[in-house]
């Protein structure tokens, strides 16, 4: 390897989350040392931020989350094409998708190192029992030939080494990567408000992410309209296809002049600010970025219990926590924050200096460059050769 390294960063949706923590790192990297290319499925707004920040940004249209036989086969062959032409020295993979087209394209491209992030896991306790132990055997072959692996949260990290997916030697713990900006003063709150465009005299409860089974956004406003309180409104930022339904749920409930859906924004700074609560009704997890960007700017958080998440929401400490599919103790726990205020305030204190320096992305740019630069004493598994059956 030369010293300045060639780093292929590799993400199916180039969206807030994986996405983000993903240009965060790069960001933190020094130029001098590395160059960064981001290889993705498809993005948002991170697509320009990353190209205002000087990364060349290559979009492969057939790397997509869903399962296809057709699109992952090309992604494949297009992987080891980008790879090979790159000419990279690292292949560092985030998630499912792009973490087993990634990781096989580099192998076959011959990459000098292969780095995957898990944010999460592909499997679940909502899947049936064969699938959730296929992606389980996936996962074991593709580590099989990753150099090393990041795991956000020791949750993440403890379960890879459990479920046999990763030996301990390999893995890394990190935090997400919450950038400066994310702890905006609280004398902010009333332009907040005006951004979150809330009536006046309110209690913000709000959330952050994608309208998706795996967010549970139904729960969300069951537990709003749980309180009987005509004087909290309900805040989602972000999209998804389950926006229309939970809409439609969100008049059902009563909650019509009392709940926005704002869509995908990128001012999520400075709207934090003008909660009240942050919630997050999640059946599953790694550990999300908005938990920890609520976090950070001083906002009492209720989660659910899951995964990564009582990792930083320690519950009486710097948050409450609740099971997950309950939204009635969702709501109870909702009602007790907002019925008061200083033990709100004072759990919205503990969880932003609970969150300190290891979620600024200097960290995260420390643990990447040791991890792209340290050689690592091991053996393979299994040489490659003997891996072929798994890209075919």
């Amino acid at each position: 390897m030369t010293d300045r390294l060639r780093v292929a960063q590799v993400v199916t949706r180039f969206m807030a989350g994986a996405g983000g923590v993903a240009l965060r790192g790069a960001v933190a990297l020094d130029p001098s040392r590395y160059e960064v290319v981001f290889v993705i499925g498809s993005g948002n707004r991170l697509i320009q931020e990353a190209q205002a920040a000087g990364f060349e940004v290559v979009i492969q249209e057939h790397l997509r989350s869903e399962i296809s036989l057709t699109h992952d086969r090309a992604a494949l062959a297009d992987l080891k094409a980008i790879f090979r032409a790159g000419q990279f020295d690292v292949v560092h993979t985030h998630s499912a998708k792009a973490g087993a087209l990634g990781r096989l394209a580099a192998r076959d491209a011959q990459v000098g190192r292969i780095v995957h992030t898990y944010h999460g896991f592909p499997f679940h306790e909502f899947q049936s029992r064969l699938r959730r132990q296929t992606y389980i055997r996936i996962e074991r072959s593709l580590g099989k030939f990753t150099d090393a692996f990041l795991a956000v949260g020791p949750a993440v990290a403890a379960e890879a080494i459990v479920r046999r997916i990763a030996p301990s030697e390999r893995v890394r713990t990190i935090g997400v990567a919450v950038s400066s900006g994310l702890a905006p003063e609280l004398s902010d709150q009333a332009e907040a408000r005006r951004l979150l465009g809330v009536p006046p005299g309110m209690r913000v409860v709000g959330t952050v992410g994608r309208l998706d089974f795996q967010k549970a956004p139904e729960d969300f406003v069951n537990a709003l309209a749980g309180l009987h309180r005509k004087d909290v409104y309900g805040v989602w930022i972000g999209d998804g296809p389950l926006r229309a339904k939970t809409e439609k749920l969100v008049a059902r409930r009563g909650l019509t002049g009392r709940m926005s859906f704002l869509g995908e924004r990128s001012d999520v700074a400075n709207l934090l600010p003008g909660l009240d609560v942050f919630a997050m009704a999640s059946r599953y997890e790694g550990l999300p970025c908005a938990i920890v960007e609520a976090m950070a700017a001083a906002r009492p958080v209720v989660a659910t219990a899951v995964n990564a998440v009582p990792n930083v929401v320690i519950s009486g400490e710097t948050g409450l926590l609740v099971p997950p599919g309950r939204p009635d103790l969702l709501s109870r726990a909702l009602g007790y924050l907002i019925e008061n205020p200083t033990v709100a305030a004072r759990l919205g204190a503990a969880g932003r200096a609970h969150i300190g320096d290891d979620s600024s992305p200097a960290a995260l740019g420390a643990v990447l460059d040791d991890t792209y630069r340290t050689e690592f004493v091991r053996a393979r598994l299994e040489p490659r050769s003997k891996l072929e059956a798994v890209a075919s």
